[in-house]
This record gives structure tokens, C-alpha cells and sequence, in this order.
């Protein structure tokens, strides 16, 4: 079994990782049948999905490979197929970040281990789940709660979400610019498990939310449209004037990295209302009970 998609989890399966999070809780350290090792093949740059990765194997007894795609051979012209069935003679599963969705699908068809996906410019599954859990820990639910996805409303985070969300039970807000859609079949696919607004104005889309969550404006590998996508977004910045639009206690995510005063403002990151560390350390909980999981099913 691979994690590739969020598309790809069915209901039952998110509530079987998030079973297996809820025994991790009070149980810091746990051991995989047998010393498995992970590799890490990145593509992009990371700080918690790389470090939460390596984290989790070691405290389940396990070991990590970081393989930097620039100094693999794969720089050098060897296929992704080439490299994925070599991987799958040393490594026990695979955790890749790259660019194209198109990349990780191709190593996953050559790859006879399990391969999750650790972002690409499609998806962050990993980032769903664990913002889902959040929610789920914080409300004690998700089906019924009002989340609302405030700026990039077409970025891999809010693809991925979308299908966490709905299919657990809950209603998705996409609060972005006018004409500032997702691709259609993410839409699509979410509506068939849950309701989906969107809207470009503040008031509106944020009426009656129980989450805001919010993303960088300027994501990897968009650096030369910073300037143009800041002066896209600007308006939705969430600060205290967002905040008033939704229910009295929302609260407010963020996947990080954060950057204060642009899509969100420095008193409400770091304010009362914020969940944005529980749902850092979430990472490392539902990427070890993604591992058990899939060493349990694969």
C-alpha cells in the first residue's frame, strides 16, 4: 500500500491512522515488528516534514536515509524507475518531496515497498491528515465543524485538505480572489463527500467557521511571482478583522513556515486562538501511526 493521494483514503482508513495516532499519544516510543529503515528521497527543501520524518523512525526503532535528489544520481540522468527499484532492495519504505505529482507516481509503479507522499506540487496527504487530527483533537469531532481555507486556495495543502476534511464529515470554505479556484476535480471529488463554498469575499466565506487555516503566499519553486502573488492575496491576510468574521471560538491553523504581517498576522499566530503548534507536533504523531499503518497493511 502507498500514500500517495489523500483522493486515495477512504473514511474508514483515515479513522484506522487516527486510531493507531491515539495510542501513540501517551506512548512516546514504540517498536515496528523489526528494525525498518526509511528513505527520505527530497527534492524540495524541508524543515518539520524532513525532521518529523527522521523523529518518528527513531522513536519507532527505526532508522532514516536522507537522499538529497541534487546529489543522487538521479541529477545525473538515472530514471526514477532505475532509482526507485534500487531503493526497494535497501529501504523498507519511502517518503518522497518532489516537485511533480507525475515523479512520485512513477516511483511508486516501480517501487516494491510502500511510498508516501511528502509533498508535491499536487498534494501534502501527510499535512491533511495531521491537520484533521488536530481538528479532531481540539473539537473532539470533525463531522459538522465549518473549515475555512483562507488566501492560496489552489495550493497542494488546500487539494489535500479538501479530501481530509469532507470525507471525515466536515464543510470546506476556499476564501481566495475572484476567478482563484482549485482544480476542478478536487472540487469535484470533495463535494461528493461534503459541502464546498467558495468565495472571494472575506465576510462572507469566513461566516460561521470554526477553523481558519492559512498557507504562505509565495510557495516553493514560486519565488520569481512573489511579488505579484503577495498583491493577489494581500486582502486576506488573517488578523484580528478575519478573525471577527467567524464564530467567537474559532480557531486558526497554519502548516508553516509562517510569515508574520503577509497571510497572517503576528498577534493571531501567536495569539489564544491558535492551534498552529499543536498541529506541528501532530506531524510526528500521524507519520508514525502512517508508518505502523502501512507496515501493518503492505
Amino acid at each position: 500500500m502507498n500514500l500517495l493521494s489523500a483522493r486515495d483514503l477512504s473514511r474508514k482508513q483515515i479513522e484506522e491512522i487516527f486510531l493507531v495516532a491515539d495510542s501513540l499519544e501517551h506512548q512516546k516510543y514504540f517498536q515496528l515488528n523489526g528494525r525498518k529503515v526509511l528513505g527520505l528521497l527530497f527534492e524540495k527543501a524541508s524543515t518539520r516534514t524532513r525532521v518529523s520524518f527522521e523523529a518518528a523512525m527513531a522513536q519507532l526503532g527505526g532508522s532514516s536515509v536522507y537522499i538529497d535528489k541534487s546529489t543522487s544520481q538521479l541529477s545525473r540522468g538515472e530514471s526514477i524507475a532505475d532509482t526507485a527499484r534500487v531503493l526497494s532492495l535497501y529501504l523498507d519504505f519511502v517518503a518522497a518531496r518532489l516537485y511533480r505529482q507525475e515523479d512520485l507516481e512513477e516511483f511508486a509503479k516501480h517501487s516494491k515497498v510502500p511510498v508516501i507522499n511528502a509533498l508535491t506540487d499536487v498534494e501534502h496527504p501527510t499535512q491533511a491528515l495531521a491537520d484533521v487530527y488536530t481538528i479532531r483533537k481540539v473539537f473532539g469531532k470533525v463531522s459538522g465543524l465549518r473549515i475555512a481555507f483562507v488566501g492560496d486556495i489552489k495550493n497542494n495543502t488546500c487539494n489535500s485538505l479538501m479530501a481530509v476534511a469532507t470525507r471525515m464529515g466536515a464543510g470546506m470554505a476556499l476564501v481566495g480572489p475572484k476567478g482563484y479556484s482549485p482544480d476542478a476535480g478536487f472540487i469535484k471529488d470533495a463535494r461528493k463527500h461534503g459541502k464546498v463554498d467558495i468565495s472571494n469575499d472575506m465576510r462572507k466565506g469566513l461566516a460561521g467557521a470554526d477553523v481558519i487555516y492559512t498557507d504562505t503566499f509565495v510557495s516553493m519553486g514560486m519565488e520569481k511571482q512573489a511579488e505579484k502573488r503577495r498583491r493577489l492575496f494581500r486582502r486576506y491576510i488573517v488578523d484580528d478583522r478575519a478573525l471577527s468574521y467567524a464564530k467567537r471560538n474559532c480557531k486558526v491553523m497554519h502548516c508553516l513556515p509562517a510569515h508574520r504581517g503577509e497571510e497572517i498576522a503576528a498577534n493571531v499566530i501567536d495569539g489564544g486562538r491558535s492551534i498552529v503548534w499543536q498541529q506541528a507536533l501532530n506531524k510526528l504523531v500521524i507519520e508514525k501511526a502512517i508508518l505502523i499503518y502501512l507496515s501493518r497493511n503492505s
